[in-house]
């Protein structure tokens, strides 16, 4: 029999609800699988031996009452370590907050709880989600499971391998500059950014508040909108919230592409910056969706040429404000350094951030410092409404909009870790959504020539994820990726 761990969220919950199997059961099967991958992978920073237990009983117990709180009931999920979880450490992926214990859960842990949700515990990132390879963890990094040469992504790569692996069945991540989209596409998984505000950022660690937001990693399309529609909704406690009814993502999913006008981005089909394979890829892509229906034309997002630049000006200027706060008094690591107190704070924060979180604390700082502020900061807001605008035109003419979810593939671990700028180009496709604040998902389509998987990404109006998920439906289904990553297929399973 096939192995638990390789279900599908949605499989799971038949199985659960059909008696076949038990949440405990699910728990074991995922953890069995860690331990024989971790070794390799390296995707988890913490795996909650005790709280994880004892909410797979509690979920089975209610399974027995009759009580059914919705579709992750019993289903080990993960979450990356930038979310507040109470009582269990939450460093952000960094030395300045090892061993920090959070004395509160994050809206979306609380919302994961209250749905029967078993949490298996908490994945590596690139440093307070500054990177695009999960290699600027100060724990070490991740790779990817297709290839343990390559890295998974980033920021979130740890949920995404874990997702992409078995050694979850979902998992969290968030998303500021592509960081779920780019590792989903990296392990050959669903990853989904949300509209701006309509999951709560309450718990969440600020990277960049105006960008930040949490979503989904999954195997399936329909996984990820059941994830979606658990932890979205207004919460009062985040300021940016949309307060609103959230609508069924989901109830378009079987409708097809049919009569609907999508618009493929030609800035992001440009052989001078894409992979010629990934390009070839999103094209016979775009033709199966013509031929399901679909009217699919060129859109050109002219100004998404300057989100890159604007966007290394906004989120480190956001960054150098946010992680203020990491000063060496109120919480986290604290220098032994004898001085006065500022003596103690410049040496508790050179001892506590990775090199990638100052180089962009400096940039932040530069930015938004006298003189500079109009020419840098200033500037790139002004980019920011251009391509805002020009987004919110191009849903006036199309339905959604269709690109790569990355310029390549999983690139090397180490191959760009020391030129900056190359990483940087790995969020070219991305960005530009994060910067409108509007959703995206990034769906696998095949497998390169090196048999890495490539990213299909489909873009959407704000609040337009049903129709976001219509669209990445149909894609699933026409691409009908069924392989495995090389981890995950070596496991023996024995009947």
């Amino acid at each position: 029999m096939a192995d638990l761990a390789d279900l599908t969220i949605s499989e799971a919950g038949v199985g659960l609800r059909a008696g076949d199997f038990t949440s405990v059961d699910l728990l074991e099967a995922v953890t069995k699988r860690a331990s024989m991958t971790e070794a390799q992978l390296h995707a988890y920073l913490t795996l909650d031996h005790e709280g994880a237990p004892t909410q797979a009983l509690s979920a089975d117990e209610m399974f027995s009452n009759g009580e059914d709180r919705g579709p992750l009931q019993g289903i080990p999920v993960a979450l990356k370590d930038n979310m507040c979880t109470l009582g269990v450490e939450t460093t952000a992926s960094s030395r300045i907050l090892a061993g920090w214990i959070p004395p509160y859960d994050a809206t979306v842990v609380e919302r994961l709880k209250a749905s029967g949700a078993v949490i298996t515990g908490k994945t590596n990132l690139d440093e307070f989600a500054m990177g695009s390879s999960t290699e600027n963890s100060a724990f070490g990094t991740t790779r990817n499971p297709w290839n343990t040469d390559k890295v998974p992504g980033g920021s979130s790569g740890g949920s995404a391998a874990v997702a992409a692996v078995g050694s979850a069945f979902g998992s969290f991540g968030s998303d500021t500059g592509g960081s779920v989209r780019q590792p989903a596409a990296f392990t050959g998984v669903v990853g989904m950014k949300p509209t701006y505000g309509l999951v709560s950022r309450y718990g969440l660690i600020a990277f960049a508040s105006s960008l930040d937001q949490i979503g989904p990693f999954s195997r399936s399309v329909s996984d990820s909108v059941a994830m979606l529609e658990i932890i979205s909704g207004f919460d009062p406690r985040d300021a940016t919230s949309i307060n609103a009814r959230v609508p069924e993502f989901g109830r378009s999913l079987a409708k097809g592409v049919s009569g609907m006008r999508i618009g493929i981005v030609s800035d992001f089909m440009n052989p001078d910056i894409i992979d010629s394979e990934i390009i070839a890829a999103t094209r016979a892509m775009a033709d199966r969706l013509q031929d399901s229906g679909a009217e699919v034309v060129e859109v050109a997002l002219p100004s998404t040429e300057f989100s890159l630049s604007a966007y290394y000006l906004i989120a480190p200027a956001e960054c150098s404000s946010n992680l203020a706060r990491f000063d060496g008094v109120r919480y986290g690591h604290r220098s032994d350094f004898e001085g006065t107190t500022e003596e103690m704070m410049a040496h508790s924060r050179a001892e506590g951030f990775g090199p990638e979180v100052i180089r962009r604390i400096l940039l932040g700082t530069y930015a938004l410092s006298a003189g500079y502020y109009d020419a840098f900061y200033g500037q790139a807001q002004r980019v920011r409404t251009l391509v805002r605008r020009e987004f919110a035109t191009a849903y006036e003419h199309v339905d959604a909009l269709i690109s790569p979810t990355t310029p390549s593939t999983a690139f090397g671990v180490g191959e760009k870790s020391s030129d900056p700028i190359a990483m940087y180009y790995s969020d070219l496709c991305t960005i530009p959504s994060n910067l409108a604040g509007d959703p995206a998902i990034s769906v696998p389509i095949g497998l390169d020539d090196q048999n890495l998987p490539i990213g299909f990404q489909i873009m959407a109006p704000a609040l337009g994820e049903e129709v976001m998920y219509q669209v990445a439906a149909e894609v699933e289904r026409l691409a009908d990726f069924t392989q495995r990553p090389y981890l995950a297929t070596s496991i023996e399973v024995k009947p």
